[in-house]
């Protein structure tokens, strides 16, 4: 009989032990976090200068060609011919290389904000396991909590610990 009530005791107090679970609104979270919004505006200002650097080549190129078109009309079909086309074949060339440019801007972008990605997940990680959480769910757009009492959201305390840790 003793038996019998110690396993309903234990089925009993494994039933009522309660799983700790918050959830952190992602968009929230990264909107709010100043190391990003540093990266963001870092990159921002790379891609103006990029921006006006090719609408400075694109201008300086479209003079050249004006030019080209004037003199070309006193030169001989055959050799007005050869320097169009290495007009276009360098137009061609300066296109490719600011292309590159841009999409090496894009590589290093996508690679810090992946990082970034990867330190707010281990300071989440780190965070639910100091504070007893067995469950840190995704809030926010295209996260997995539909609803969340308040009391569990842990947005704005993981945001403080993230942006105090970027201070230093």
């Amino acid at each position: 009989m003793k038996k019998i009530v110690l396993a309903i005791f234990i089925i009993v107090a494994a039933a009522c032990e309660q799983n700790k679970i918050g959830f952190v609104d992602n968009v929230k979270l990264m909107d709010g976090y100043q190391e990003k919004i540093d990266i963001e505006a870092r990159f921002k200002i790379k891609a103006e200068a990029l921006n006006k650097r090719r609408d400075s080549i694109s201008q300086a190129f479209q003079v050249e060609a004006q030019a080209f078109q004037t003199k070309a009309q006193g030169m001989p079909q055959a050799q007005a011919q050869e320097e169009y086309g290495l007009l276009q074949q360098r137009g061609q060339f300066m296109g490719q290389q600011l292309q590159q440019e841009e999409q090496q801007m894009q590589t290093e972008g996508q690679i810090e904000m992946d990082s970034l990605i990867s330190k707010v997940k281990k300071e989440i990680n780190g965070f639910g396991k100091s504070n007893g959480f067995t469950y840190i769910l995704s809030g926010g757009d295209g996260g997995s909590v539909l609803y969340g009492t308040d009391t569990r959201d842990l947005t704005q305390d993981i945001l403080k610990i993230l942006n105090e840790q970027y201070k230093k």
